[in-house]
């Protein structure tokens, strides 16, 4: 199937999508590019232990309450830990027909992490993102990818990964594991310039991405200027990895989150929209 350049013009307050998205499907039965409608299910939750060698992590996790086979997708959180909001967002994405599981990505310096969006609790998060390694992260993100597979509701090859502003940027780490299949990565910053624990900046590892990428900005976010925006772009053409970028006018740092003051709600619906679209490629 031969790509679909995708080229969607700025008006008004509508965000600018530019991309290459690759259909797996027959284009007559692929669903594309269009807001996807689904019913919300009734969910479960609870927290769960994720083991291995020395090494416990804690996993926040929400399914469907009703059997059948579903797709898994692992969220992963910002610096303010595996907190109401990052739970709202796994439970959201569980209710859409989805195995969703949150792992605590501070759980090795910080077990039970979680806070506000104070000054203060800013500086705290900081700190512990600035604790952490590319290579225990990738390991823990794989050990939830792992629990899921064990769940007999859980398919085996179709996961999907989420993250935002410190996960936004872990998860374009995540993308390059080869169960993940397809990612959302929001407003990570940082992606062009270094990665968690030192080495080669993550935009650098761009050609291991097996799957596809959504990346989704906001052009007032002086944290990810515009020019690392265009260098992430050019890196996803250049390995023609399947992708879309979305950046959102007006719309700043945490634009997603609703209990944020940089909340945007526009940005944020259709960013979910396009979320939605994403992962419908999983089933």
């Amino acid at each position: 199937m031969r790509s679909l350049l995708v080229i969607d013009n700025l008006i008004s307050e509508k965000p600018r999508h530019t991309g290459i998205v690759i259909s797996n499907q027959d284009t007559a039965n692929h669903i594309a590019l269009v807001k996807i409608i689904m019913t919300e299910q009734a969910i479960i939750t609870t927290t769960v232990n994720l083991l291995q060698d020395n090494i416990e992590v804690s996993g926040y996790l929400a399914e469907p309450k009703e059997p059948g086979s579903y797709p898994g997708v692992v969220v992963l959180q910002e610096i303010f830990g595996v907190n109401v909001h990052i739970r709202d967002v796994t439970e959201r994405i569980a209710k859409l027909g989805y195995v969703a599981i949150a792992p605590a990505l501070f759980q090795r310096t910080a077990p039970g992490f979680e806070t506000g969006y104070t000054p203060e609790d800013i500086e705290t998060g900081r700190g512990y993102a600035m604790q952490t390694q590319a290579s225990e992260l990738l390991s823990d993100i794989q050990l939830a990818i792992n629990y899921l597979k064990n769940l007999p509701q859980v398919k085996k090859d179709s996961f999907g990964c989420i993250g935002f502003c410190f996960g936004g940027h872990v998860a374009y780490l995540a993308a390059t594991l080869p169960d993940i299949k397809a990612t959302a990565s929001f407003y990570g910053a940082g992606i062009t310039t270094r990665t968690p624990g030192g080495g080669a900046p993550t935009v650098t590892h761009t050609r291991d991405i097996p799957g596809t990428l959504y990346a989704f900005f906001g052009t007032k976010d002086a944290s990810i200027p515009a020019e690392q925006v265009d260098e992430i772009e050019k890196e996803l053409e250049k390995y023609k990895i399947p992708h879309r970028v979305f950046r959102y006018d007006g719309a700043d740092h945490g634009f997603f989150c609703d209990r944020r003051a940089s909340y945007n709600p526009k940005a944020a619906a259709d960013a979910w929209e396009q979320v939605k679209e994403l992962f419908s490629q999983l089933n």
